[in-house]
């Protein structure tokens, strides 16, 4: 039962939805009346019934046209007066009113109020001479207007709180896992890199070959020590998370943090190489500055995608390629192994994806037509 009454609740919050039934509500005793006394065969009061009813079908509008809105019930019923329909505004009115101080904001609020009072106390001279209805209009309009803008200036107060709240918690959460990152992965990767050096070290001399593998293991290693204290120190700054991207004093997000990018390919495919993968890369096209996201989205996505080739793939040759463009940078990671189906399937792709998707690009990947796995992006140099 619970349950239902709140389904209920959130369907009728719906702005559509709850325009409809407003007009409903305010519109049902209008149509019994006018039923009633066209039964009777009474029609005096039917055109200020009519005019009342097409006031309340206005607001339909009100919550998308508001100025619109409450302009066509203005003038609604300013001709009402001179019809002598009414002699004050009606209801419609009012709550088109106080639509126009929920929806909209600043000059467009004041002008559009300062016109509807205009109207109403100028018909008022016009056609009810003497009553003074220009004071009571000035209290009527302002005090509904008002009573919409301290409903939306709540409103945005609560969304506010609601968005600091949020961010607190990302906060927070990017802290925590900060610790989890230091106290479990990065020590780790330092014992890693401490045995390693130390094997490196008792080797005899002779040995060169199993030497430089050690070392390069090594590097490899204290490299990676070095991003994951980069994205410590990203993942504990103060700065708030708005639309995927950290923003801080260089406004450039946290992804400009890592320092690698597609200068850093070269060193890369070297790795890969030392890492018994033969790879080539071939760059084409003029090179220039990438944006921060697309420079390390492209680093990222050669990673990845040799370091698949490597799992998956063994003893396939991979060959990398990027091409500069006018308007875009493409990177693509061709191998022509045939996949083994070991190992845990991973987030790499996932993350591929995720990450050309925030820079506005495309990601394709799935199988070589010349056989092997092809990993293809092409990512606008304007990130959107």
């Amino acid at each position: 039962m619970g349950r239902t009454v709140r389904r209920a609740v959130r369907f009728l919050r719906r702005p559509k939805v709850f325009d409809a039934a407003l007009v409903i509500v305010i519109s049902v005793p209008a149509v019994i009346a006018l039923v009633v006394m066209i039964a009777r065969g009474e029609t005096g009061e039917a055109p200020r019934l009519a005019h009342y009813l097409v006031g309340a079908a206005l607001l339909l509008w009100r919550r998308r046209r508001p100025v619109l809105t409450a302009a066509l019930l203005t003038a609604l019923d300013v001709a009402g007066h001179a019809l002598g329909l009414i002699t004050i505004a009606d209801l419609p009115a009012f709550i088109a009113l106080y639509s126009v101080g929920r929806h909209t904001s600043g000059r467009v609020t004041a002008l559009t109020s300062l016109a509807a009072y205009a109207a109403y106390a100028l018909a008022g001279e016009l056609f009810q001479p003497g009553k003074g209805n220009w004071v009571g209009y000035l209290f009527a309009v302002g005090t509904t207007v008002g009573v919409g803008q301290l409903v939306r200036l709540r409103a945005e107060l609560d969304e506010r709180a609601r968005s600091e709240a949020a961010d607190a918690a990302v906060r927070e959460e990017r802290r925590r896992i900060a610790r989890e990152l230091h106290d479990i992965v990065a020590h780790h990767i330092t014992v890693i890199t401490a045995l390693v050096g130390g094997a490196r070290a008792t080797l005899p001399a002779e040995q060169e070959v199993t030497r430089d593998a050690l070392k390069s293991a090594e590097q490899t290693a204290r490299e990676a020590m070095t991003e994951m204290r980069l994205l410590l120190d990203v993942l504990r700054a103060d700065d708030v998370l708005r639309d995927g991207d950290l923003i801080g004093a260089g406004g450039t997000g946290p992804d400009a943090a890592t320092g690698v990018g597609a200068e850093r390919l070269p060193a890369l495919v070297a790795e890969a190489r030392s890492a018994g993968l033969s790879t080539s890369l071939t760059v084409t096209g003029t090179p220039v500055a990438l944006p921060a996201p697309v420079d390390l989205a492209v680093y990222r996505i050669v990673q990845e995608a040799l370091t698949n080739t490597r799992k998956h793939a063994a003893g396939a040759r991979a060959g990398v390629r990027l091409a500069y463009e006018p308007e875009a940078v493409e990177v693509e990671v061709v191998d022509d192994g045939r996949a083994t189906g070991s190992g845990t399937p991973g987030f790499g792709l996932g993350g591929m994806a995720e990450r050309v998707t925030l820079c506005g690009g495309r990601l394709t990947t799935g199988p070589h037509p010349g056989g092997g796995f092809r990993v293809h992006a092409r990512i606008p140099l304007e990130t959107p």
